[in-house]
């Protein structure tokens, strides 16, 4: 999973990105502090694979991994070039889903780029460079499409989807918030849109919001019912508070995490968020030559699954060796879950559940 971490200068985007990737990339009270972008890989946390290394003590340990990209700061204007607006445009292309690092605090020592905090205006800002660039892109499909029409009255339908989807955009409207058929889904797959990116909309507080009640909060309100409006998600951080607690050991960063009322860092907030808006979930194999989880699409089958670790698998499918992580827990060894009958047969229709332990058979 590869997210792109975007926001106007001095939102504290880069921050947030340093905090959560102990990256290094620069920071600094000035626009366009971040000029190339800068790529953080994470681990993505899971207890589950954390009791089967104590389980099996494998000579390697593996977890799923998840790869940020700090993108160059936007102004308005990008989509026609301005500023670094070719380079951000193509660095949207290449990510999985958008975090987008809105201001949410007031701080007279950091400029804002317009002078003021209003994140409905910031969202505004980034979406509608978005918006620009889609519409070019819908516009000349409409154009290719009416000529093909001359040889293909079929495509009429077509060309009706493709003008509302512009008069949807024209009017301000991300195409995330669009109600797709399955059908123009379909249509969409070699035309993917910026602006139908999913997005995690990421609050940025000053630590004493984060700690008071958000429901006062009007900059995170505002956030928040954007985000239900277009199908987005959000998430409620504080930059400087994640860089306060990166460099901390498990122990204190679960005390202070605990202080504040909260489970686990913002990395993993935003890790859940993630996984979620994709629909991603993740299976696990397990022995003593490598504990590892592998990162699928929900509605994966086996052999498509196969397929994550080696093509010859997929291409060999035999059966999956099935049991649930919380079956084996529970009987405390593979041994023990197939005395109980936990482990199942899986054929190629299987479709993979989170958590699943597998071990697949294959023969090429």
């Amino acid at each position: 999973m590869k997210l792109g971490m975007v926001g106007l200068p001095n939102v504290g985007k880069s921050t947030l990105f340093n905090a959560l990737t102990n990256a290094g990339a620069e920071s600094a009270n000035y626009p366009f502090c971040t000029i190339e972008k800068n790529i953080g890989i994470v681990s993505v946390p899971d207890a589950r694979l954390d009791k089967l290394a104590e389980m099996y003590e494998p000579d390697k340990f593996t977890p799923a991994t998840l790869e940020f990209v700090d993108i160059a700061g936007l102004v308005k204007g990008a989509s026609k070039g301005e500023g670094l607006g070719n380079k951000f445009l193509g660095d949207i292309r290449e990510v999985d889903a958008i975090v987008h690092v809105v201001r949410c605090f007031e701080d007279d020592n950091i400029i804002h780029v317009d002078g003021r905090i209003n994140p409905a205006s910031d969202i505004e800002t980034i979406n509608l460079e978005l918006i620009f660039s889609d519409m070019e892109m819908v516009s000349r499909r409409i154009e290719r499409t009416k000529k093909a029409l001359k040889g293909d009255k079929k495509l009429q339908v077509q060309v009706d989807f493709l003008e509302n989807l512009l008069t949807h955009l024209e009017e301000g409207k991300s195409a995330r918030s669009y109600d797709f058929t399955e059908e123009e889904l379909e249509w969409m797959k070699d035309m993917p849109l910026l602006s139908a990116k999913p997005v995690i909309y990421a609050a940025n507080l000053s630590e004493d919001n984060f700690r008071s009640n958000l429901e006062s909060n009007e900059h995170y309100q505002t956030v928040r019912k954007i985000a239900q409006e277009e199908h987005a998600a959000v998430l409620p951080i504080c930059a400087r508070m994640e860089a306060d607690i990166a460099d901390m050991n498990a122990d204190d960063k679960a005390m202070f995490l605990e202080d504040l009322g909260l489970n686990e860092s913002g990395l993993n907030r935003i890790i859940r968020k993630g996984y979620a808006l994709l629909g991603l979930i993740s299976y696990l194999t397990a022995g003593k030559q490598e504990v590892r989880a592998w990162t699928i699409t929900k509605g994966t089958r086996a052999p498509q699954a196969a397929g994550k670790i080696h093509t010859d698998f997929e291409k060999g499918f035999i059966r999956a060796e099935v049991v649930s992580y919380d079956d084996l827990m529970e009987s405390g060894s593979m041994a023990a879950a197939k005395e109980k009958g936990l482990i199942r047969l899986e054929g190629k229709d299987y479709v993979m559940q989170d958590g699943d332990i597998v071990l697949f058979r294959f023969n090429v």
